[in-house]
């Protein structure tokens, strides 16, 4: 018998996992060249903070400055067959903004014929009442861009003079990295499991090679693509490596790959945006066709505050 899939509508015939396409992709203006203008206190943030994609607004919004302008709920990490729920717990709430009990109220109440896979994170608006975005990609942009006058001006995730390279190495990670442990971990089959592990290991060796001449991606400046990688490294040996099957080599193998990995954990803000319980728990309990006892292992024993010997580059 064929292995069940996670999600079995991105699912190809020869079992590779295929992610579907954000379904809200309106965009917030400091312009107001949209119905959706860039103002403190209009705009809501649902995320869960086991998601990488998600952790990754997170981030962005902190090193913006937007805490006090864009709210924030973080779902309850484990999610059943009913999607991602709001409830109290440690590090998680009910929906202080419209009292939906799951997200995908916010998806049904943006769209009623909505058919998809509910996802995060959402940006949510409040007083047109429905979803203006479900895409990390954009969010992270909006919040760089259009909140600029809104937040700390002079951070700058996407600089215009590295740009096209920028972009050109962002896509490369995605697919390779953010994406590519996903294709490793929900594959239903050897040959496109086997296909994604090389490929995914073969770009973390690509960027330990970039990594071992400079301190960031490029340079000694950190750009969104940083952030876009970290949120993956975070994740890698707790879960990816184990419960994902990319276990080929560890992080912690990596010389350059783990200092750069301490190094961004320990910048101003960043150690809040990541909880290994949640992580943890979403991944191993969540995820019952590649783990079906749920049970949640106690490991790894990481130390994210050491020394990453990083400021000498």
């Amino acid at each position: 018998m064929a292995p069940k899939p996670q999600f079995p509508e991105e699912q190809s015939t020869e079992g590779e996992f295929e992610r579907q396409e954000d379904a809200f992709r309106e965009w917030i203006s400091a312009d107001g060249s949209t119905p959706y203008p860039a103002v403190a206190g209009r705009y809501h943030l649902y995320i869960s903070l086991a998601c990488p994609w998600a952790s990754r607004t997170l981030i962005v919004r902190n090193l913006k400055g937007l805490e006090q302008a864009v709210g924030l709920t973080v779902v309850d990490p484990v999610r059943d067959g009913r999607g991602w729920a709001f409830r109290d717990g440690p590090g998680y709430s009910t929906d202080p903004v419209n009292g939906f009990a799951f997200l995908s109220e916010a998806y049904t109440a943006s769209d009623p014929y909505f058919a998809g896979r509910v996802t995060v994170p959402v940006l949510w608006d409040k007083q047109m009442r429905r979803i203006v975005n479900n895409s990390e990609d954009d969010i992270c942009r909006m919040f760089n861009d259009a909140f600029a006058a809104v937040g700390r001006s002079e951070v700058d995730l996407f600089p215009k003079d590295i740009e096209a390279e920028h972009a050109e190495l962002a896509a490369f990670i995605y697919d390779n990295v953010n994406n590519g442990v996903y294709k490793a971990g929900f594959a239903t089959g050897q040959k496109p499991y086997e296909k994604a592990c090389r490929a995914l290991f073969a770009a973390l060796d690509r960027l330990e090679a970039r990594l071992a001449t400079r301190r960031y991606l490029f340079g000694a400046r950190i750009v969104e693509a940083d952030w876009r990688l970290f949120c993956t490294l975070i994740r890698f040996d707790s879960v990816y490596h184990g419960h994902f099957k990319c276990n080929v080599r560890r992080i912690l193998d990596c010389p350059n790959l783990q200092g750069y990995l301490l190094d961004l954990y320990q910048q101003p803000g960043i150690a809040e945006t990541v909880n290994l319980d949640h992580i943890k728990r979403h991944y191993y309990i969540t995820h019952d066709d590649i783990n079906p006892t749920r049970i949640v292992p106690i490991g790894p024993a990481l130390d994210l505050t050491r020394p990453h010997g990083r400021e000498r580059m």
